[in-house]
């Protein structure tokens, strides 16, 4: 089984951490989107990341999908709750820590463009929807430790803090330690477990 992608993104890191963490056997390959296209497009024709090889030699595609999957596999703990209450706040906070990714993603595209063609009124906008997703996730994360959900580990956490090491590698002025105390320790207790020391962003 192979994951193809680069762990400089948020995505594949997510999905590459969760693998690990359910005891999934699996090589990581990676390659780029833009400087692999040709290598990546001869295994998935999408040239989607993070794309999951199957020993059969399927294809799944989607971080989300690859992480659904992962849960019905696997000798590892579970990492999202079965209580119905606690799925749903670890849902609630996965996507505010998909949008934080997305939308720190969509800032450095925008900052590939010439300059005489940016837009400045889109950059702020999604400047402030990612602002909005750290300051809901800051809030919601209050009065909860070590994790997100209390004692165990969840996908909430994976999510979250990949995300918030992803932005602070990419907009470290934007998002600050100081503003989101709480989710920069949320990020250091999780960067010091091995499953995510052994898979730093690239």
């Amino acid at each position: 089984m192979q994951l193809i992608g680069m762990l400089d993104s948020p995505f594949v890191r997510r999905a590459a951490i969760t693998l690990r963490l359910r005891g999934i056997p699996f090589e990581h390959r990676s390659l780029s989107v833009f400087r692999n296209y040709d290598e990546f497009k001869a295994i998935n024709p999408l040239v989607k990341a993070p794309t999951l090889v199957g020993d059969d030699g399927g294809l799944l595609v989607d971080s989300s999908m690859i992480i659904d999957w992962a849960e019905t596999v696997g000798d590892g703990p579970s990492l999202m709750p079965a209580d119905p209450a606690e799925r749903l706040r670890a849902l609630r906070l996965i996507g505010l820590g998909l949008v934080a990714a997305e939308k720190t993603v969509q800032i450095i595209y925008e900052g590939k463009r010439d300059e005489a063609r940016r837009d400045a009124n889109w950059v702020h906008r999604v400047e402030s929807q990612l602002m909005a997703a750290y300051t809901a996730l800051e809030r919601d994360a209050q009065g909860w430790t070590p994790w997100l959900l209390g004692d165990v580990l969840s996908q909430a956490d994976v999510t979250v803090a990949v995300a918030w090491r992803f932005t602070q590698l990419i907009r470290p002025d934007l998002v600050t330690p100081e503003q989101f105390p709480t989710l920069a320790a949320l990020s250091e207790r999780a960067e010091g477990l091995q499953a995510f020391a052994a898979l730093p962003p690239e």
